[in-house]
């Protein structure tokens, strides 16, 4: 009990000190206080997911079509709004593509940088309601492991990103997701509207590659700053490194189950429901010597 009570001592001490370092600039920032009200958040969420979807298993699925819809309306223009202030400040105050030290300064365009990347740590928290919306549609399929992992983690994660380094390196990694969340939520949006709006879906694939591509892009960005030594935390950035890794390797299982696997099955069963393949046809008829056998004809 004694050794238990030493290491949290020695833990709190730490997050004591670790605080004592933090960006001064975002202490007073709503939720930036303390890491306990998203920690909770967060665990909230993960408990919700699965007690919503037990609580749902007996109930008619809500048709929320409108409400959806609007929601990924105020998405799309939120992450747009991220994008935009993160792309314009950190060009008006010169930051390299390849190395950016972060600059806790009040300056106009650094302050204006840090909180745009508070709005999208903050946005990781509005985005959990994507899972609340399945679970109360009833779209199970939907909530992933993926799914989830990806919304429990972001939110945490980037509270450390804003709590001490809301600039910098960080800016790259909020700017590429922004942008693709504007076209992802776009997405969703049509989406939601219902199924006469799905002839306009069919880019759903490319989306998903494009979602892989960012985190390849982001990837290569961290070993490039490794690689030319950048005074960004070096921690952050080895961690970064090893969360892309995870979270690449789900989007890609999730990217061949969907895409290909599914793909190559309904090429299997249109071929076993007739279609001809090197002459012969699947089980509804048969092709041979030019004769097609039909089930009428037997």
């Amino acid at each position: 009990m004694d050794i238990i009570k030493d290491k949290y001592y020695e833990l709190t001490k730490f997050y004591d000190w670790a605080l004592e370092q933090s960006d001064p600039r975002v202490k007073d920032w709503f939720l930036m206080g303390s890491y306990t009200p998203t920690l909770a958040i967060t665990a909230l969420y993960v408990m919700l997911v699965y007690a919503g979807k037990w609580w749902m298993e007996k109930r008619e699925a809500y048709k929320l079509k409108m409400a959806v819809f609007y929601y990924n309306i105020g998405l799309v223009i939120l992450n747009f709004y991220i994008f935009y202030q993160t792309l314009v400040n950190t060009y008006r105050a010169g930051y390299s593509y390849i190395c950016q030290p972060v600059v806790y300064s009040n300056d106009e365009n650094e302050v204006n940088i840090a909180k745009a990347l508070w709005w999208f740590y903050f946005s990781k928290c509005i985005e959990m309601m994507d899972t609340f919306f399945f679970v109360l549609k009833k779209k199970n399929n939907q909530i992933s492991f993926l799914h989830v992992y990806h919304h429990a983690t972001m939110f945490p994660i980037w509270w450390i990103g804003i709590k001490w380094v809301a600039g910098g390196q960080s800016f790259f990694g909020a700017m590429v997701n922004s942008f693709i969340h504007v076209i992802m939520y776009s997405y969703y949006g049509i989406s939601a509207l219902g199924p006469q709006y799905q002839k306009y879906l069919w880019w759903k694939r490319y989306l998903t590659m494009l979602q892989l591509t960012q985190f390849y892009i982001g990837m290569v960005y961290a070993l490039s700053s490794l690689y030319h030594d950048c005074d960004f935390p070096k921690w952050m950035q080895y961690f970064g490194l090893f969360y892309g890794v995870t979270i690449i390797a789900l989007f890609l299982n999730f990217y061949i189950q969907e895409y290909i696997k599914k793909h190559n099955e309904k090429y299997r069963k249109k071929n076993d429901d007739g279609s001809v393949t090197n002459g012969t046809s699947g089980r509804n008829g048969k092709h041979s010597n030019g004769h097609v056998e039909t089930k009428k004809s037997k």
